[in-house]
Order: C-alpha cells, then sequence, then structure tokens
C-alpha cells in the first residue's frame, strides 16, 4: 500500500517541513499538525522481504523499491510516498526525531563546514561541487541499560617520611569493594547494514527530547528505511559502547590511593528497554578531484561527519610553521640563559 498525502485545499502533493515541523503544501502554503492524522496504516500487512513493485497514485509511474525501503519519492513526478506495508506489525517504529533543518539549510551549513578546514585543499573548501544531498530517517535502536557492578581491589597507600639518619617508606594494604548499579537511558545504536557505523556513531548527540511518537507523515518527502538487525542482534554493541563510561565511574570511587589492583570485577549490563527509532540524517556526496566524498549531517543538530580530502601542500607549510616557531622559542630561551643554539 502507497499512501501520498494530498493537500485539501488545491490537492498538490504535501510534505513533512523540517522548519515548520508541520505537513506542508509547497503549492498553496497549506500547512497542517502531523498528530491530526490517523493510523490506520498500522493494520496493514507487511510486505514479503524481497523487492516489490508499487505505483505511484499521483502520475502511475512504477515505483520499485528493495526491501528495506519505507519511503521515498517518485522518480517521475517527485511526490513523496510512504509504503505502509512496510510499517506495520513489529516494523512500525515507536520513536521518531522529525528533521528541523531543511535541504537548504544543511547546504549552507556543509559549505561553511568545507570553509573552517585548516588542512583541506583551496578547491574543496569552495564547496560548489555537491553533487547530491539526500534526506533519510536512519532506523536505530535506543536502549534503557542497567549494569550492575561488583569490584574487589586491593589498594596500597605509601608514606615515606624521615626519622633520625634514615628515610622510611610504610606502606598500608587496602582491601576495597564496591557494589554498584547504573542506569544509561536512550544508547543509540544504528540498524542498518547499509550505513556505516563510524559515521552514524559521530553523528551524536540529539537532542532525545525532541523524541516524537511516529507519525506516517514524518516521512513524506524523505527517504526512510526499516532496521536490518534486531534489538537482540545489536545489544552487544550497546553494551560495548557503555564500557569506558562504566569503567570510568569505577575508577571515580576508587579514589586517594597510592595504587589500585582490581582483583575481580563484574559487570552485568541487561537490556531494561529498546525503542526502534527513526532518526534524521543528511547526506552529502561531494564530488571533488575525480572522487567522491561522503558526509553525513545530523538533520537535528547540523553537525557535519565525514572524511575530507587532505592538502600535501598545506600539511608541508603547518609543520613547516610549527618546527619554525619551535626553534625561534628555543632560540629566545637560549639568549636570556646566555647560550645560544
Amino acid at each position: 500500500m502507497v499512501i501520498h498525502y494530498k493537500c485539501p485545499n488545491c490537492g498538490a502533493d504535501m510534505a513533512f517541513d523540517a522548519e515548520t515541523g508541520k505537513l506542508s503544501c509547497y503549492s498553496c502554503g497549506r500547512e497542517d499538525d502531523v498528530e491530526t492524522f490517523p493510523d490506520e496504516f498500522r493494520s496493514a500487512h507487511f510486505s514479503e522481504n524481497e523487492a516489490k513493485e508499487y505505483h505511484c497514485k499521483n502520475c502511475g509511474a512504477v515505483l520499485i523499491t528493495d526491501a528495506d525501503t519505507m519511503a521515498t519519492t517518485c522518480s517521475f513526478c517527485g511526490a513523496g510516498v510512504v509504503l505502509a506495508d512496510k510499517l506495520s506489525g513489529n516494523m512500525a517504529p515507536s520513536k521518531v526525531i522529525p528533521f528541523t533543518i531543511s535541504k537548504e539549510e544543511a547546504i549552507k551549513a556543509f559549505r561553511k563546514w568545507c570553509r573552517n578546514g585548516k588542512l583541506t585543499p583551496k578547491g574543496f573548501m569552495t564547496a560548489d561541487r555537491i553533487k547530491n544531498i539526500t534526506g533519510m530517517y536512519v532506523p536505530f535502536w535506543l536502549y534503557d541499560l542497567n549494569s550492575r557492578v561488583q569490584v574487589n581491589a586491593l589498594c596500597t597507600k605509601v608514606r615515606t617520611y624521615v626519622r633520625g639518619d634514615y628515610v622510611y617508606t610504610e606502606t598500608r594494604y587496602y582491601d576495597v569493594y564496591r557494589d554498584i548499579n547504573l542506569d544509561y537511558l536512550k544508547v543509540p545504536v544504528d540498524a542498518s547494514e547499509k550505513m556505516n557505523d563510524e559515521l552514524m556513531d559521530k553523528l551524536e548527540p540529539y537532542n532525545y527530547q525532541e523524541l516524537k511518537d511516529f507519525k506516517t507523515p514524518y516521512l513524506a518527502g524523505y527517504i526512510a528505511e526499516k532496521y536490518n538487525y534486531d534489538e537482540e542482534e545489536l545489544l552487544p554493541r550497546a553494551k560495548t559502547k557503555i564500557e569506558n563510561y562504566i569503567n570510568s565511574y569505577i575508577n571515580s570511587t576508587i579514589t586517594g590511593y597510592s595504587s589500585v589492583r582490581y582483583k575481580d570485577k563484574r559487570i552485568d549490563t541487561r537490556n531494561t528497554h529498546a525503542y526502534y527509532t527513526l532518526l534524521p540524517v543528511w547526506m552529502l556526496y561531494y564530488d571533488y578531484n575525480k572522487s567522491e566524498h561522503i558526509f553525513a549531517m545530523n538533520g537535528q543538530t547540523g553537525k557535519v561527519v565525514g572524511k575530507p580530502p587532505i592538502s600535501f601542500g598545506k600539511v608541508v607549510a603547518w609543520f613547516g610553521g610549527v618546527a619554525g616557531a619551535t626553534f625561534i622559542v628555543l632560540k629566545i630561551i637560549a639568549l636570556m640563559l646566555g647560550g645560544g643554539l
């Protein structure tokens, strides 16, 4: 089943507007609150896990999508369509963070980001070769995790003192025990096999206070994909993401000692709740020097991540400048001390 959102005033296609947060008609300017649209789509039957043919209700063109696509645009008339049968049952997202940055704002922010590159080639910094920009809702699991931590450590306090002609070193030993209960809320892990995990991790953080109950109109005009990995498959990765925070917290509770040696550390992390969530991402494709460079932008905060090309000449000049400045500083110090280099 294909869903189009038609303007009640003029019959033109409507799409979600990141600037206003409403379903908008770009023809007559009508705006509607997303929350006023019904949820009957949730009762639709989920299609088989294979590529499927749909027909655009706007122009009749054939839409061919892969098994993961939940929302797309018609290549012929540009209408935003939502594939409702991909959003039913356990495939229906629980939450969504809508886009707050429009396509025009995303391009402007990306060009500004390019100009700030200190070691990027001058030609890249002009940011005038954007090949394509796509607004995409990426599937994530947000985990609420609880960690029960029990730690045994052997700690020492060392004191050195002088008595008469002798220097004494006193070492005291302490058996330290900690029983810690930690809660982590909404730990994000992207669930799409097509997206680069490192790139998606770097887009964090999102403002989860802006999470909304999922409604299909949020997808109108954007591309959206369903998850490839369920919450159980990605739970180990969520646990890995909080390991450093757990260890840092443990270390913060054992202070004031000369040395700490952990004899036993037991960490039991459990999933208390997982939310299937769609998060907004602008994917930017940039042509430079006969190569395509891919960047991602947080569709809520505007944060840009990716690896821009590096100018070898700028790198050489930068290291040369650092080396020259270091030499000058050492020369001044030597002269002040009465020496020379």
